[in-house]
């Protein structure tokens, strides 16, 4: 789990700094970015591209499809997020150690112009998320125009 000192969020502080005369409390993330940005950090993605698609591989072991959302944002942005819920306890029994991770996670990409967003297919299985994001066809060139001469 990624602590306030984490790299990433020093460097977030630096950006946002401004100067001292300024009220600091408008210049802290909000509690809403803090947490996309550990849930973000939080889930490793593999992304692949071949010659008709992209493809996007994430390990969500111990999830349903119905834990799982995948959504395009803005035309472009394809956003990957869930819950992983905590196993219901059962009387009698306590956690002696608790590391698997639970809680929200999200993931977004940036999907590059010639990905077909209409053409997008998600399969989660044995653990690992598979997204495929098709390509469009490349532009075909354009042919030359003739205009016929007419005598005058």
């Amino acid at each position: 789990m990624m602590g306030m000192d984490s790299p990433l969020f020093s460097t977030l502080r630096h950006m946002m700094d401004t100067p001292e005369d300024v009220d600091k409390s408008h210049n802290a993330p909000t509690q809403t970015f803090v947490r996309d940005a550990k849930a973000m950090a939080a889930t490793p993605a593999d992304v692949k591209e071949y010659p008709n698609s992209y493809v996007f591989v994430i390990d969500m072991p111990g999830l349903k499809s119905g834990d799982i959302k995948v959504q395009v944002e803005d035309n472009n942005v394809l956003t990957i997020s869930g819950e992983r819920k905590r196993d219901e306890e059962k009387e009698g029994a306590k956690y002696v150690r608790m590391e698997r991770r639970v809680g929200k996670f999200m993931r977004k990409f940036v999907l590059p112009e010639n990905a077909n967003t209409d053409s997008i297919s998600a399969v989660c299985q044995d653990g690992v998320l598979t997204v495929t994001v098709e390509k469009l066809p490349p532009p075909q060139p354009k042919k030359p125009k003739t205009i016929e001469v007419k005598i005058a």
